[in-house]
């Protein structure tokens, strides 16, 4: 007689695709679903009875930075207890690998970690450190261009050589020859602001070969944002790759109401080869950037190597109690790092609701005083956005943290509740999910995920991480 390792029975599944949820069991026997639906009577060493609750895929987060928190604490606890199976990371140009540090740690590497947790100078080496901590979500990776800018130039306030670019290619090649799914710009950030169009397309040329990925924080997101889109279509079809565009948004005050244009410039891209993903909050987070500060907005200070004791207070109040401007301010905490309420709530629902959007949480693990996103951006597409706003549908919601992702990133086995697909899989309680970190208080857990199996293991369980470590590296697949 058949039998299964687990047996989630009596449950709504949720499938990934988009549709309602239909009644049914799903049974799991090592790393794989072996049935949906025909379960029920199957025996099972664990029996879970889902009844009330959803059973969907694992979420897949398509905006991550936990390049080496992933290695640090394994655990992995901020995203594993949102629902998160799987991340991906080395976006806005920035990755643990391949990386040299020859002049100490720039803006804006320096928001995933210390300059010393940065040892590895292939991507191979990556691979290898994040397969021996055994984290407890999958982790796909990008190579950041910035990386590769800061192992091959003296300095990174010019555009590169001809010479310079060869030996960046070189460490991509190195890098998409173990696996990693292609490479990612972050232009607006001073490392790369000075790379020309010429340089990215000259680097991302093996992109074409290995059928790689080209994912863009765009060199602005304010003023010039459709012509920064014009750039990254250019690159796209230029290397005949697709292109993913970072955390869309419009930002500051002179840009609100501008999604709708953000959308219809996408939509325009004549073969759908472009994506983008958005985290479900009107406040980004980065590096402290004085062309940023902008004292009609709400900045909060998240971290500063000079004045550690001023993260989580505003800048207002920081420049208040020292008597000066905010830039001024903001110019003395440097290195440090902020969050920016510069996004209109409308434009974030306008970009929520499109069809062809990706969910990320941008969440900064490294943060002294994080973005709420890191621990609460996925239950808060279920519960705030789906539930409570009613935005979409939950069906769609789980859509575009599932199957829509691990198409575009082609996680060919991902992303859906099918049979012979990998067991990352959540269950949680459509009543009560919901996102309980804070900008005042941002390091909580979310409420209502009840489980999470990550490549069939029960990694997650009321409200607890089991200890279970079953996360691995997973290298970019042919789509």
């Amino acid at each position: 007689m058949d039998r299964c390792d687990t047996l989630i029975r009596n449950v709504q599944i949720l499938d990934g695709s988009g549709g309602e949820s239909q009644e049914g069991s799903v049974a799991v026997t090592g790393e794989r679903i072996q049935t949906v639906g025909r379960a029920a009577q199957l025996p099972a060493e664990r029996v879970i009875d889902g009844r009330g609750k959803i059973l969907c895929p694992g979420f897949i987060d398509s905006h991550a930075h936990d390049d080496l928190y992933a290695i640090r604490s394994p655990e992995m606890l901020p995203k594993l207890s949102q629902g998160v199976t799987t991340v991906i990371v080395g976006n806005c140009g920035i990755s643990a690998a391949p990386v040299s540090l020859k002049a100490g740690l720039p803006d804006p590497m320096n928001l995933l970690g210390e300059a010393s947790a940065f040892q590895y100078s292939t991507f191979a080496d990556y691979v290898a450190a994040l397969n021996s901590a055994r984290p407890a979500v999958n982790v796909a990776a990008l190579v950041g261009h910035t990386a590769l800018r800061n192992g091959s130039m003296d300095r990174t306030g010019r555009a590169a050589t001809s010479h310079e670019i060869a030996a960046m290619r070189a460490q991509l090649c190195e890098a998409l020859d173990h696996g990693a799914l292609g490479l990612s710009t972050g232009l607006a950030y001073g490392a790369a602001n000075s790379a020309s169009t010429g340089e990215v397309l000259a680097l991302a040329e093996p992109l074409r070969k290995a059928a790689g990925i080209y994912a863009t924080h765009l060199r602005t997101e304010s003023d010039g944002v459709i012509e920064a889109l014009q750039e990254a279509f250019h690159i796209g079809r230029s290397c005949g790759t697709p292109v993913v565009v970072s955390h869309l948004k419009c930002a500051g005050i002179d840009n609100w109401g501008r999604s709708e244009d953000l959308l219809k410039s996408l939509e325009s891209h004549p073969d759908h080869s472009v994506g983008w993903d958005c985290y479900p909050y009107a406040a980004s987070s980065t590096i402290l950037d004085l062309r940023q500060v902008d004292e009609r907005i709400a900045i909060t200070i998240t971290w500063s190597n000079p004045h550690p004791e001023m993260a989580g207070q505003s800048l207002a109040h920081i420049a208040k109690s020292w008597r000066t401007t905010q830039l001024h301010a903001a110019r003395q905490l440097q290195p440090a790092g902020a969050i920016y309420h510069s996004i209109s709530e409308e434009d974030v629902r306008t970009i929520l609701r499109h069809p062809g959007t990706m969910i990320g949480s941008d969440g900064l693990p490294n943060d002294r005083f994080p973005h709420p996103q890191l621990w609460g951006a996925f239950p808060r597409v279920l519960g705030h956005y789906s539930r409570e706003q009613k935005l979409f549908s939950l069906g769609e919601a789980v859509r575009k943290i599932t199957s829509l992702p691990a198409r575009r990133f082609g996680l060919t086995d991902r992303g859906w509740v099918r049979e012979g697909y990998a067991a990352d899989l959540v269950l949680f309680d459509p009543q009560t999910v919901r996102d309980t970190a804070t900008f005042a208080d941002p390091v909580k857990p979310a409420l209502g995920i009840d489980a999470v199996w990550v490549n069939g293991a029960l990694s997650y369980r009321t409200q607890a991480s089991t200890g279970q470590r079953a996360g691995r590296f997973l290298p970019r697949q042919a789509k």
